[in-house]
């Protein structure tokens, strides 16, 4: 028998995305984040949670969702990738789903080499993407959003 798998299901333009539940901290309602000056272009800004300055991802431009205003029904997932905490500035969140790992298609089996994606599982309402958060920044990104964080 597989292990079970807890996701954060979360939306962005009417599609679904989950995360592995195990890397969210929380969900927070939707802040409009402080700019960052020569922040790596998918930062929208920083938001304080907690006394904790953490950068604000707008993750539609990696899913070449197009981009819109922060609206005040939006969300903030607080998230943890092996380097740093994020936070991710999603539509909605709809919940906690448990699947089985045979029930999720492995990205590397759709398409060698796709990013950002760990999976697919298929659920009565349609497919789920499992985002990867730990691929989310390229060497250069995270060098430009740590120097910007510096400054």
């Amino acid at each position: 028998m597989s292990d079970l798998i807890q996701l954060l299901r979360f939306s962005l333009a009417g599609l679904q995305y989950a995360l592995h539940l195990d890397s969210v901290d929380r969900v927070v309602r939707s802040v409009e984040p402080t700019p960052l000056p020569k922040a790596p272009a998918n930062v929208i800004g920083v938001v304080d949670v907690q006394g904790q300055i953490l950068p604000v991802f707008n993750i539609r431009k990696r899913f070449g969702i197009p981009a819109k205003e922060i609206d005040l029904t939006d969300q903030l997932i607080v998230a943890s990738t092996v380097s740093r905490t994020v936070v991710l500035l999603v539509d909605s969140v709809s919940g906690i789903m448990e699947c089985s790992e045979h029930e999720v298609t492995k990205a590397q089996k759709i398409i060698p080499g796709m990013e950002y994606i760990e999976g697919v599982v298929k659920c009565k309402d349609g497919m789920i993407l499992i985002h990867d958060l730990d691929t989310f920044l390229s060497l250069d990104e995270e060098k430009s959003l740590e120097n910007a964080m510096k400054e």
